[in-house]
């Protein structure tokens, strides 16, 4: 069966990302015959726009097309309705994929009988510097992402309950319906969700790989981390369905700091003395506890004010 792969990009505001991002769909080793790229732009008031035009006049397979309401589900939802394919693939425009990418998630979609297959997210810094390696280095620690298995890794193709971006099988879409529009955050994990709910398979496998730039700066990756705990309460105002317990740790932990302040200090201070003895760097002893505490503090910080948002 011959199938035709609708590559959807939502971005806004991304022109330091955007071309890395594409150059890396253009490279892939996924027959471009059988490729459909549509980056979905939310109105951006950088060059984002000018840049995707530049590929667009010259890949015939790709596609600038306009989302008015600016937010990601809304992009997502236009590219789903205007696609071609029979698969639908979601990347972010903030990424940049490994060259088998595509090649190997409708692989594994084939044979799997997984609903949606995605892959291990390789943080890398988005700055040459010591803080934006720090932050790239904690979101790839597991005392920094959690439990979150496409983050910290798998030795071998694994069920899961979220994966990043994903690569479905266009019919989920009609069975189950399109992201929630009401979810600026989160969409992709309330979908995954629903999809679980409904009997569908979600499958990590670790040879899929690609590499996300997060926030440089610790400010900015501070502010980032409370709206995603804002984003990890809120939906609860729009769904009925919980997310998993690790996205509601930070919250017990922040709730729970008066008693466990001490007990925390330390295992910060050890795993970040490790990680100074493996990068062979001492200033990342230093550096990575306030990195894991932005991390740690702004998600539960962005629960309180989520569940506050629920209450008002």
């Amino acid at each position: 069966m011959a199938y035709l792969v609708s590559v959807i990009i939502p971005c806004r505001n991304e022109e330091d990302f955007i071309a890395d991002c594409l150059d890396s769909v253009v490279t892939q080793d996924f027959p471009k015959d059988n490729l459909e790229v549509l980056v979905v732009d939310g109105i951006s008031e950088d060059k984002t726009k000018e840049i995707v035009k530049e590929y667009e006049n010259k890949y015939p397979f790709i596609k600038l097309l306009e989302n008015s309401q600016k937010f990601t589900p809304f992009g997502l939802n236009l590219g789903i309705k205007a696609a071609k394919g029979n698969i639908i693939l979601r990347m972010d425009a903030h990424a940049k994929y490994k060259d088998t990418y595509i090649s190997q998630c409708v692989d594994h979609l084939q044979k799997s009988g997984a609903d949606n297959v995605g892959g291990v997210l390789a943080t890398v810094p988005a700055r040459n510097t010591l803080t934006a390696k720090a932050i790239a280095i904690s979101l790839n620690h597991f005392f920094g992402a959690g439990s979150s298995l496409f983050r910290t890794g798998v030795d071998k193709p694994t069920l899961v309950d979220t994966v990043f971006g994903g690569c479905y099988k266009k019919e989920v879409f009609d069975k189950i319906g399109l992201f929630n529009e009401n979810l600026k955050r989160s969409q992709d994990m309330e979908f995954n969700t629903r999809l679980k709910k409904s009997g569908g398979k979600i499958l990590l496998v670790p040879d899929i790989i690609s590499y996300y730039y997060p926030k440089a700066t610790l400010k900015d990756f501070f502010w980032h981390n409370i709206e995603d705990g804002i984003w990890a309460i809120l939906p609860l105002k729009f769904v009925k369905i919980p997310f998993g317990l690790r996205h509601y740790i930070p919250l017990i932990f922040l709730l729970t700091l008066p008693f466990s302040i001490w007990p925390y200090i330390f295992v910060s201070l050890y795993f970040s003395f490790k990680i100074a003895a493996k990068e062979r760097n001492a200033r990342l002893f230093f550096l990575m506890p306030l990195v894991f505490a932005a991390r740690h503090i702004g998600y539960g910080l962005g629960s309180v004010l989520g569940i506050i948002k629920l209450i008002i």
